[in-house]
């Protein structure tokens, strides 16, 4: 049986089975917390640069479904599991998936510790490696690697997760133009349900480029890292804020704060999974939400943009607006529906409703 180490930044090294490529990855080891869901966390381009641990201890039970997949190969560098399921109701086993895309797991490790120490330390650097033995030189190995990789801050991601050219999705409603940081096939699925008329653009598109698409609204998608990292979204945003509606969902909320002069700021851990709960202030209603993301907007309101909704847990920013430009974002994905449809429903009814109205 080959084993697999898993090795932090701290010192700390794990030593499990080996499942997948057998090939050695770094990156920020994260954990999420859905019961289900492997296969669109896996190929969530916002998980680009980071070894995911799934807290569920059994994963792989029911197989792989690629209309599951919300890119065309996964995005995490590594997987951490408590047990995988080897036998699963159909014959497509996340082993098999995550050879097919030269990505490594590990398993029979204790998860709940590594999460624990996560929480309590904070997201750190890790790597993964196969071992033949996971003897003393290969854990040495393993933890020199943690510390050797470079922080997920300082990593370009979104030349590695956008579209490379810009294409169309047509439709016969309204025009958006979608910046593409790692777009999520459910939100393009959404707006396709909608009859939205789709440019989908890469990260890099300037302004100019977006109007002469003459789009009746700007949605800035998903994507990984840090959102400082995106300088030309926040550049369109500026140059454009006030001229046709802007949306945004996670990365493109962070964005757009940014853009209004507002401050993002990285958090101990994240939010990664499908039980957020979220308080609107206008409404005093909750909502259960799925997140990805390790950043936030910072908790103070300034002239330009309005906190709409916050996180019931520790009141990290989760929506905010402008009404007199029509810009509205939120931190949450709207698209993935963890339990009743309220949010994706009510998201992108809005935006459509709203686009090309007049300023």
């Amino acid at each position: 049986m080959m084993k697999a180490i898993l090795g932090f930044e701290n010192g700390v090294a794990v030593v499990g089975k080996h499942f997948g490529a057998k090939r050695t990855v770094t990156g920020e080891l994260v954990f999420a917390t859905p019961y289900t869901g492997y296969v669109e966390a896996l190929t969530d381009p916002s998980y680009n640069g980071q070894i995911l641990l799934f807290t569920y201890p059994l994963v792989g039970n029911y197989g792989i479904n690629y209309d599951d997949c919300q890119s065309e190969s996964i995005q995490a560098e590594g997987f951490v599991i408590r047990e995988l399921c080897e036998h699963p109701t159909n014959d497509r086993t996340l082993d098999g998936f995550l050879k097919a895309h030269d990505v490594p797991g590990i398993s029979d490790i204790d998860t709940r510790m590594i999460t624990i120490m996560i929480r309590d330390e904070g997201a750190m650097r890790a790597s993964l490696l196969p071992s033949t033995r996971g003897g003393d030189a290969d854990v040495k190995r393993a933890i020199d690697l943690a510390r050797r990789a470079p922080d997920i801050a300082d990593l370009d991601l979104l030349s590695e997760v956008t579209c490379p050219d810009a294409y169309r999705i047509p439709g016969k409603g309204k025009r958006f133009v979608l910046m593409d940081f790692g777009v999520k096939r459910n939100t393009l699925k959404n707006l396709q349900r909608r009859d939205v008329d789709l440019i989908v653009v890469p990260a890099n598109t300037s302004g100019k480029q977006i109007m002469d698409y003459e789009p009746d609204a700007i949605l800035l998608s998903n994507g990984p890292g840090d959102p400082t990292q995106a300088k030309k979204g926040i550049s369109v945003v500026r140059e454009l804020a006030g001229t046709l509606p802007i949306f945004g969902i996670c990365l493109g909320h962070q964005i757009i704060a940014l853009a209004l002069d507002g401050e993002t700021y990285k958090l101990k851990f994240g939010h990664r999974g499908a039980n957020q709960p979220v308080l609107d202030l206008r409404t005093q209603r909750v909502y259960i939400t799925a997140q990805n993301h390790g950043y936030a907007v910072r908790n103070d309101e300034r002239d330009k943009m309005t906190v709409t909704q916050v996180n019931a847990n520790d009141n990290t920013v989760e929506g905010i607006a402008n009404e007199y430009l029509h810009i509205m974002s939120v931190q949450y994905h709207p698209e993935a529906s963890p339990g009743p449809h309220d949010l994706e429903k009510s998201f992108f009814d809005h935006i459509t409703e709203v686009a090309g109205r007049p300023l």
